[in-house]
């Protein structure tokens, strides 16, 4: 036996398929053994192949090679140990099966269209003796479907509680899920894997869970779906949110100093949602007292020719469907600074009042009067005088002027002469004007004792 497997025979071996249809059959020849000395000589070598990884739908390429082959055959079989092709000759009848490459170094097939029950451990083998084989397991990836986001109802109330589920099936293996709001991604969130009927494939869902806030007010949420069957492209799905809340209201004003007979604007922002109503103006929790100087138009209050009258807290008020709002505004009206009034008016109206009579005193509180009581209206872009300074002065000037009216009444009635309150007697009876002075002449012995004082 050892002479004849040592024995070499001239001319061109017979391939394995040729020895194994000997050994089937009982009646090696001696040509088969010398064929079985060709493959003792090729004991080191083996088939390589490698794992191939494929989305389903697509198609996987299978390949086995040979680095030493001395026209030995290959075969390829799937995990059922169905042989598909042996040598260039195809075994099973499937239209996804193709040859891509046979020659004694290799054999490549192809399987188009891939399914997840092609899944599997597949055989490469070298029909050597004995026969090596080699592993390559095709793996299958389960391509998630496109995500749906549910559980928002619109609108939303400030304050609800918001539950959003994201949901994708048939994903191998499970598929990972990221929520994000306005790019930003959120970390705080439930997350439940499920086999599918199948048994291959996975559903799986997340849940995010918050509280309504009107900063989420057109807000987007997004789900998104990573899986390595998705080449880096994944699958978002996304919700824009519309909450409904109650006015935000803030008073801005035009002037942070307002002073007498200047103008100033008050502006009432509210924002919403819905939009609030046209905002309505109060002010000390009535109606605006001065309708031709406090205009009000849209959101926006102007008062003219302010003075101390307008002083007060205004109030803006907004509402719309959800709610109403407000808020106050505390407007002081200062007195206008004036560094000229004191030595200007007060010497004018003292000289005035210590030199002159009593019709130029008179005269001068007229005036002075007239000038305390002009229309503040008429001040409006002027610099005006320390309204309690010159009530003062006025009243310093009426006290003076009265004073001057008692002391002259009083030396007058000191000064007034006398005069005589009886009639020349006799004077009646006389015929003619000299016979009545001639009769009269004695009349005037006791005139001193009749006098009449004016008191």
């Amino acid at each position: 036996m050892c002479f004849i497997f040592c024995q070499k025979r001239k001319g061109k071996g017979r391939k394995l398929s040729n020895l194994i249809e000997a050994v089937y059959k009982g009646h090696p020849h001696q040509e088969d053994w010398e064929v079985s000395h060709q493959l003792a000589g090729s004991q080191g070598q083996f088939p390589l192949t490698q794992n191939v990884t494929v989305v389903e739908g697509g198609t996987a390429n299978l390949t086995c090679r040979v680095d030493q082959n001395d026209n030995t055959s290959l075969q390829w079989s799937n995990p059922a140990q169905q042989t598909l092709y042996f040598d260039d000759k195809k075994a099973l009848r499937d239209n996804r099966i193709e040859l891509v490459r046979a020659s004694w170094h290799e054999l490549s097939i192809s399987v188009s269209d891939v399914s997840l029950s092609d899944e599997g451990q597949y055989t490469c083998s070298l029909f050597t003796m004995p026969v090596k084989t080699s592993k390559a397991f095709l793996t299958v990836l389960g391509v998630p479907e496109k995500p749906q986001i549910t559980g928002f109802t619109s609108p939303v109330m400030e304050g609800e509680r918001m539950q959003l589920t994201c949901k994708t099936s048939g994903s191998k293996p499970a598929a990972d899920i990221r929520w994000f709001k306005n790019d930003k991604e959120v970390k705080d969130v439930k997350y439940l894997k499920e086999e599918d009927a199948n048994r291959k494939t996975f559903t799986v869902s997340s849940t995010l869970d918050f509280l309504a806030d009107r900063s989420d007010d057109g807000a987007v949420v997004s789900c998104r779906v990573d899986h390595e069957s998705l080449n880096s492209t994944p699958q978002i799905a996304m919700q824009v949110l519309e909450i409904h809340y109650t006015p935000l209201v803030k008073i801005i004003s035009s002037n942070s100093w307002p002073e007498e007979g200047q103008s100033i604007i008050l502006t009432c922002e509210s924002k919403g949602k819905p939009v609030p109503e046209p905002v309505l103006w109060t002010k000390d929790g009535g109606e605006l007292p001065d309708p031709e100087r406090m205009v009000v138009n849209g959101r926006v209050l102007s008062i003219s020719f302010l003075n101390k009258t307008d002083n007060g807290t205004y109030r803006c008020e907004a509402k719309n469907p959800i709610g109403r709002n407000s808020t106050e505004y505390v407007l002081i009206v200062h007195d206008v600074f004036n560094t000229l009034l004191p030595t200007t008016v007060i010497p004018s109206l003292t000289t005035a009042t210590v030199t002159t009579t009593v019709a130029l005193t008179t005269s001068t509180t007229t005036s002075a009067t007239a000038i305390s009581t002009r229309d503040p209206n008429a001040l409006a872009g002027q610099t005006g005088p320390d309204h309690a300074l010159i009530g003062g002065i006025v009243a310093v000037v009426v006290f003076v002027t009265l004073c001057s009216i008692i002391l002259l009444g009083r030396y007058l009635a000191r000064h007034k002469g006398t005069y005589l309150t009886n009639e020349a007697k006799g004077a009646e009876d006389a015929p003619d004007a000299d016979t009545a002075i001639i009769n009269a002449e004695g009349s005037q012995v006791n005139a001193e004792e009749k006098k009449e004082y004016f008191i």
